[in-house]
C-alpha cells in the first residue's frame, strides 16, 4: 500500500507533464499553420501569395513556408517556457531571448530576408499567453499577452527596429503598442469580421480576405509607413475601407475595388506586412477559441500556374 501511495503522485506528475508538453506542441503547430495560412491566402494586396511575391523583391511563398517551419521550434520553446508561469520580467526576457534566436533561424532559412520578424513578436506573445490560459478565450489571451509586452526587456535597445522608429516618428502604436493594448485590431476587427463573413456563408478565403481588409483599413501599418510615409498609408486605408463598404470581396463592386487596391500597392511596392501579421494572429486565436487542432489553408488553385514553388 505504501508503495502504491508513493507512486501515485509520480504518475500524476508524469501525466501532467505529458499534457503540458502536448499543449505546447499544439500551440506551436497552430502558430506555424496560421503563418502558412496567411501566406497562402490568395489573392492579397501587395503581399506574398500563391500568385507571386507581391510588392517584395526578396520573398516567395516557398520562402514564407520555409520561414514558418524554421521558427515553429521557437514557438514551442516559448510555449514550454510559459506553461504554468505568470507574466513577469524574467519570463519576458526569456521569451525575448527565444524570439531573437527565432529571428536568426528565420534569416538563415530565407537567406537574410525578413519574412516573419513582426509575426515572431506578435504570435510569440500569443503562444506564450495561450500556454498560461486554461480558459482559452481570445479576450483573456490578449490581456495576458499585453501584460507581458508591457514589460521592458533590458537586453534590447529601445530603438533597434524600423517598426519602433516609424512608430515614434509618426505617432502610431506599432507592433509593441498593438500588443500592449491587447491586440485591438484583432479583437475588434479581425475576429468579428472573420466570423461575420462565415455566418454570411461566404467561402473561407473570402472571409479571411475581408478580415485582412478590415484590419488594413484601420491599422497604422508601420511596414507601409516605412516604405511610403503617411500618404501611402492613407491610400491603403481608404482603399481597404472602400472594399469593405462595398460589401467585401464577394460583391462585384468590392472585387473591382480590391483589384484596384492590389494593382496600386504592387505598383508602389507597398506591402502591408503589419496587417498580415495580425491576420495570422486572428487565425491563431480563432483556432484556439474554437478548440481546433489545425488551421486549414485556403483552396485557391493558381499556384502551379504561377510557379511559386
Amino acid at each position: 500500500m505504501e508503495t502504491f501511495l508513493t507512486l501515485l503522485p509520480a504518475r500524476a506528475n508524469c501525466r501532467a507533464s505529458s499534457e503540458r508538453s502536448a499543449t505546447a506542441r499544439r500551440l506551436a503547430r497552430l502558430a506555424c499553420q496560421a503563418l502558412i495560412a496567411e501566406a497562402e491566402l490568395t489573392p492579397k494586396p501587395g503581399l506574398v501569395d500563391r500568385r507571386g511575391p507581391g510588392a517584395h523583391m526578396d520573398l516567395s511563398l516557398a520562402l514564407m513556408r520555409r520561414s514558418a517551419f524554421a521558427i515553429e521550434p521557437y514557438f514551442l520553446a516559448m510555449a514550454r517556457e510559459s506553461v504554468g508561469a505568470t507574466p513577469c520580467l524574467a519570463l519576458r526576457e526569456s521569451l525575448g531571448a527565444i524570439g531573437r534566436k527565432a529571428e536568426w533561424a528565420m534569416y538563415a532559412a530565407t537567406g537574410g530576408s525578413n519574412s516573419h520578424k513582426g509575426a515572431i513578436w506578435s504570435l510569440g506573445l500569443l503562444v506564450a499567453a495561450a500556454a498560461m490560459d486554461a480558459d482559452a478565450r481570445a479576450s483573456s489571451i490578449v490581456r495576458i499577452a499585453g501584460t507581458i509586452a508591457s514589460l521592458e526587456d533590458r537586453r534590447v535597445s529601445a530603438g533597434n527596429s524600423h517598426g519602433r522608429l516609424v512608430a515614434r516618428k509618426y505617432g502610431v502604436a506599432g507592433a509593441r503598442g498593438e500588443a500592449i493594448s491587447g491586440f485591438p485590431h484583432v479583437i475588434r476587427l479581425g475576429l468579428p469580421t472573420l466570423r461575420a463573413r462565415r455566418l454570411a456563408d461566404v467561402s473561407e478565403d473570402v472571409a479571411r480576405r475581408d478580415a485582412l481588409l478590415a484590419i488594413m483599413a484601420q491599422l497604422g501599418d508601420t511596414c507601409v509607413l516605412y516604405r511610403g510615409g503617411p500618404a501611402a498609408l492613407l491610400s491603403l486605408q481608404q482603399g481597404a475601407a472602400a472594399v469593405i463598404e462595398a460589401g467585401g470581396c464577394e460583391t462585384s463592386a468590392g472585387w473591382q475595388l480590391f483589384q484596384r487596391l492590389d494593382d496600386r500597392l504592387r505598383a508602389l511596392r507597398l506591402s502591408p506586412g503589419g496587417s498580415a501579421d495580425l491576420l495570422a494572429a486572428t487565425l491563431f486565436l480563432d483556432a484556439i477559441e474554437r478548440r481546433k487542432t489545425a488551421v486549414p489553408t485556403d483552396q485557391y488553385k493558381l499556384e502551379t500556374r504561377y510557379g511559386n514553388d
